[in-house]
């Protein structure tokens, strides 16, 4: 018989709907406040998830700000070679521009992912210097908890003026919990001019430099659609401890299994549905076994998850990229707008899922 991959997920009304927290809240209103002072936001979202990561708070509360939308992960979305999703998405923002960042650390990807963060640089110069400023050029930076807003921040400033890291980062959401001050990422006319003269011709009418500031990840107050809830965790933007590993495990097994199951023929004989099979195999083959020779299903989940974040388990989107595909998520938004006292809610139901599974452990 051939294989048949599920149609779709099982229904998972029981879910958490938010990760929106206390430090999620009082960013967004500090950000609030340093708007007059900021010349350009910009705004982080995963390439994996292009519409699942967007943030409708950020639209609402930073209205009126220029802005410049930056998909980071780009990599970890497909192949560099094919271009037209991107090509979709900056269609739906037209006329804001639109850029993608790889995130790749071996050589190969190294040489990409400067060519996109020098393109973004060249973007942030002369956005400067068509606004000139003695007291410098003030960049915003705003996402979803995990997208890699602070790995961008201290890519730009390693290319930008060849100094090292600022921001922590890590490979779970809420490392950033307060918002930085300024940090520079281009020189200004001053630094300039102990430089080459094709620097100090470049960075002419820079003013006095360029500053991002840094800021905690906001997650959306409440997430209405449960899958949405499933691919932001596998994304990151949730901690692993929120959402059962197995489950999202099972859940990264059904899109594969929608893709290309030869992405995880390593372990199984032949394609399948079942989890537990799949984590068994994965268990067998690196080790991951507890008394008895018994697979550590949770560990081996978790394993399985990382291995797809790094891209070593398959490249590819959760969100369908279509003409119309940000138009019909507005949509759908506008039916189940998020609340406040549903975040509350969702937080509250976080509380009691936590508060059980220690009392299980």
């Amino acid at each position: 018989m051939s294989f048949v991959p599920r149609a779709a997920f099982p229904s998972l009304a029981h879910l958490p709907r938010s990760y929106f927290l206390g430090h999620h809240k009082s960013g967004l209103q500090k950000m609030k406040t340093l708007l007059s002072s900021i010349d350009l936001v910009i705004e982080c979202r995963d390439y994996r998830v292009p519409l699942t990561s967007r943030n409708p708070l950020f639209e609402e509360s930073l209205e009126g700000k220029e802005r410049l939308i930056v998909y980071t992960k780009r990599d970890l979305g497909g192949p560099a070679r094919d271009s037209r999703n991107e090509e979709v998405i900056m269609k739906w923002h037209a006329p804001t521009p639109t850029m993608f960042i790889r995130n790749s650390s071996d050589e190969e990807g190294k040489a990409s992912r400067r060519r996109s963060v020098e393109k973004l640089l060249d973007f942030l110069r002369e956005h400067a210097q068509q606004r000139w400023k003695l007291v410098g050029h003030r960049l915003l930076v705003v996402g979803m908890p995990n997208v890699g807003k602070s790995t961008l921040l201290n890519a730009l400033r390693a290319h930008g003026i060849g100094k090292g890291k600022v921001a922590r980062t890590g490979a779970q959401p809420g490392v950033t919990r307060k918002i930085g001050s300024g940090v520079k990422i281009i020189p200004s006319e001053d630094d300039a001019e102990s430089m080459d003269e094709a620097s100090r011709k470049r960075f002419k009418g820079v003013g006095g430099g360029v500053y991002l500031v840094d800021t905690p990840g906001v997650f959306i107050p409440h997430v209405p659609d449960a899958e949405a809830m499933m691919k932001l965790a596998l994304c990151g933007s949730v901690k692993d401890s929120i959402i059962p590993p197995v489950m999202l495990a099972d859940y990264l097994l059904y899109h594969m299994n929608l893709i290309d199951t030869t992405l995880y023929a390593e372990y199984v004989p032949g394609p399948t549905n079942d989890i537990v099979e799949l984590l068994e195999g994965i268990a067998r083959r690196t080790g991951r076994l507890g008394k008895g020779g018994k697979a550590d299903t949770e560990a081996t989940a978790l394993w399985m998850i990382q291995r797809w974040r790094t891209g070593n388990m398959g490249k590819f989107l959760f969100d369908g990229v279509s003409d119309d595909g940000l138009q019909a998520s507005k949509l759908a938004e506008q039916d189940m707008a998020p609340s406040m006292n549903q975040a509350r809610k969702a937080q509250r139901e976080i509380r009691r899922a936590r508060s059980k599974a220690r009392g299980e452990a």
